[in-house]
């Protein structure tokens, strides 16, 4: 079965300050902020959720299909991505502008300051779910704004169970909209600050957003993992790292585990649990896609941590 993954493609140029950004802002004169930050290290990785959710589930040997409009420098990530043997039939190139793009620094304490550039992203909407053939599920993970409203739609229209998840796109939104998303939806994942937030934006309790949806899925970082149905909450163990490297990306490794647990028809621990591993898994990994694997090493972790076969 295909999982037609509509979001973002992006590259993230990741830099370290090999100092604090304290030393160097004077906080009495940030209304006149003109500084600059030697960094020795750089490294460039390919990320963005639609490509991280993909290649997390092809290496569960599932069947991706993201959906995301790239600009004129995508070809490193094109070739990354034909190598790992993932479809980009419904990747658009628009040659006028930027495959979107996030450039992170990071100093010694771990503070980040981050500029993101969404290019060709914000022209999302030229995809269409409604384009798509043979597809048996489906996620609306960030994105352009009207490219998340319209994709929402067409998988509801196409009868397409899929995932609702808000993420970092969730302020784009009212909470007439983000109601509206909750009632197209089959399933809604967030994490647990996001869970809080999209309850304040749309006026609706944990209870009731449950009452609208199959499943509701909150993820609680080391501490595993929440997953509300109208018949019961089951609260889901973490799984444990071997080691813990970085972890940017392992909310995208959990929504894979998630769709394949879903696609695949396990009872929702199960699923739980095969997506609190994918988590752990990429948190031993540095970046988003540098993790390797294939389906019998991760079903075999799979019983090593949980103590049955999946």
């Amino acid at each position: 079965m295909s999982a037609l993954i509509c979001g973002s493609l992006a590259y993230d140029t990741i830099m370290v300050f090999p100092d604090q950004f304290k030393n160097h802002i004077l906080p009495d004169k940030v209304h006149i902020l003109n500084v600059s930050f030697l960094v020795p290290r750089m490294r460039r990785e390919f990320g963005g959720c639609a490509g991280n959710i993909a290649y997390n589930l092809k290496l569960l040997g599932g069947d991706p299909i993201p959906m995301a409009t790239v600009g004129q420098d995508f070809g490193p990530y094109r070739e990354w991505f034909v190598d790992q043997k993932i479809r980009l039939d419904h990747v658009k190139e628009i040659p006028e502008l930027f495959t979107p793009q996030a450039f992170i620094t990071t100093d010694h304490d771990n503070n980040q300051i981050t500029a993101f550039h969404p290019g060709a992203m914000m022209r999302s909407y030229e995809n269409h779910v409604r384009d798509v053939k043979d597809v048996s599920f489906g996620i609306v993970s960030p994105d352009g704004r009207e490219g998340m409203l319209q994709n929402a739609t067409e998988f509801a229209e196409a009868n397409i169970p899929f995932i609702f998840d808000p993420g970092q796109a969730m302020p784009l939104f009212n909470g007439e909209e983000l109601r509206h998303f909750i009632e197209q939806a089959d399933y809604v994942t967030v994490n647990d600050y996001e869970s809080n937030l999209l309850q304040e934006r749309t006026g609706w309790s944990e209870k009731d957003i449950v009452s609208r949806v199959k499943a509701y899925i909150t993820t609680r970082g080391p501490h595993g993992s929440q997953i509300h149905t109208p018949e019961k909450s089951y609260d889901v163990p973490p799984a444990h790292e071997r080691r813990v490297t970085d972890p940017t990306g392992c909310g995208d490794a959990f929504r894979a585990g998630l769709i394949f647990g879903i696609e695949k028809g396990y009872d929702w621990l199960t699923i739980g649990r095969m997506s609190n591993l994918m988590g752990a898994l990429k948190v031993e990994h540095p970046g988003t896609q540098n993790q390797r694997f294939d389906y019998e090493e991760f079903a075999e972790q799979f019983r090593q941590q949980f103590g049955y076969a999946l």
